[in-house]
């Protein structure tokens, strides 16, 4: 957790925020549709980089401030996407956060999605061969609980042909 700038710290990060910028465009290919973050989140992110490097800056380095916050500003943006890259993973194989795994009968909107999104994977699990077949069908197996390893192992790729 950052502690409070001084005053000196606060002006060095007012004068070096251009940098925030300069890394986003040198070191950040993903941005446009479809990329986790936009410019605004990923701008607040290396704020932060710039700020820690503010704040451990020493007198008489003898590397020049903005070569510095330049690295911390990159290491805190890649870290930040490397951590929300995880976590999608992570959430994207949890069967208890899969659409439809549990209706409530009373929300009829919810009811519709949930059949809308089971047709569209049926037709798409219906047109898809060799590997993409294969994704389909784990995903069938995640709603009806099996687990990851369960999955993974082929055994129960076995039982179900």
């Amino acid at each position: 957790m950052l502690s409070p700038l001084t005053k000196e710290q606060r002006i060095k990060v007012e004068e070096n925020m251009g940098l925030v910028g300069k890394v986003i465009q040198d070191c950040v290919h993903t941005l446009g549709a479809g990329s986790m973050f936009g410019y605004d989140d990923l701008f607040q992110i290396g704020c932060l980089g710039l700020c820690k490097a503010a704040q451990t800056d020493k007198p008489g380095h003898t590397v020049a401030f903005s070569t510095y916050a330049y690295r911390l500003i990159r290491n805190e943006i890649y870290t930040e996407l490397e951590r929300a890259t995880r976590r999608g993973r992570e959430v994207a194989t949890d069967p208890a956060e899969l659409p439809c795994t549990v209706l409530d009968d009373d929300i009829p909107e919810q009811r519709e999605a949930c059949m809308s999104l089971l047709q569209r994977l049926e037709r798409a699990e219906a047109e898809a061969t060799g590997v993409t077949a294969k994704g389909f069908q784990a995903i069938r197996m995640l709603m009806d609980g099996y687990t990851n390893r369960e999955i993974g192992s082929g055994s129960v790729y076995r039982q179900t042909m």
